[in-house]
C-alpha cells in the first residue's frame, strides 16, 4: 500500500479490480481537507479517467515484471512474442499495443511488462531501424535543410523525412516523437 503523497506519473495502481497507470496528478489544498485528483490510464481496456481521492487515501501499487522478449509475428488481430529465456509464445491483441504497432519489426527485442503471469505492456526502444517503402524521389541539390516529403516505411507508418532520402533507405527513427533522426545507408 502506498499513500497519495507517495503517488508518481508512470506509477501502476490496482483501482476497483483493474490496473491503471498514473498519466498526472494534481494536489488540491481546501480549508479543512486536501484533495488528489488523479488522470488514470486503464491499462487492459485503453480508455483514460479522472477520479479525486481524500489525500489519506491509500492505493495497492501493482508490481509489475519486465522481461525480454523478441516480436515474431502477427496473425491478424493477435501479436506473437516469445520469451528469450524459455521459447514460450505469448499473444497480445492490437489495442492492448497502441501506437506501440508503428515500430514493431519481426525479430525486434523488447522489453514486456507482465502482471500476474499476464502480458500488458511493451516498453520499445528510444530509437529504431526502418526501412523506407515508399517516397518520391529525391534530385541532385537536395540538402537536408531544404523542406522534408512523406516516406512510408516497412511497419505501414508515414513520417516525413528530407528530400534526400529514397525508397529503399535505412534510417533511423525516434519512437517518442515519430519523428526521422537519420539515415542509415
Amino acid at each position: 500500500m502506498i499513500g497519495s503523497g507517495e503517488l508518481r506519473k508512470g506509477i501502476t495502481i490496482e483501482l476497483y479490480g483493474k490496473l491503471y497507470q498514473v498519466i498526472s496528478l494534481q494536489r488540491i489544498k481546501m480549508k479543512r481537507t486536501a484533495l488528489v485528483r488523479l488522470k488514470l490510464h486503464d491499462i487492459q481496456d485503453g480508455h483514460t479517467i479522472e477520479q479525486t481521492f481524500q489525500n489519506t487515501e491509500k492505493f495497492v501499487q501493482a508490481r509489475l515484471d519486465y522481461q525480454s522478449m523478441q516480436y515474431l509475428y502477427n496473425d491478424g488481430a493477435l501479436y506473437y512474442f516469445m520469451d528469450e529465456e524459455t521459447f514460450e509464445q505469448m499473444p497480445l491483441n492490437s489495442s492492448q499495443l497502441g501506437d506501440t504497432l508503428n515500430y514493431l519489426k519481426e525479430g525486434m527485442s523488447l522489453q514486456v511488462a507482465s502482471y500476474k503471469g499476464k502480458l500488458i505492456d511493451v516498453e520499445l526502444p528510444i530509437t529504431v531501424e526502418l526501412q523506407v517503402t515508399e517516397t518520391d524521389p529525391g534530385f541532385k541539390g537536395d540538402t537536408a535543410t531544404a523542406g522534408n516529403k512523406p516516406a512510408k516505411l516497412e511497419t505501414g507508418i508515414t513520417i516525413q523525412v528530407p528530400l534526400f532520402v529514397n525508397e529503399g533507405d535505412v534510417i533511423k527513427v525516434d519512437t517518442r516523437t515519430g519523428s526521422y533522426l537519420e539515415r542509415i545507408s
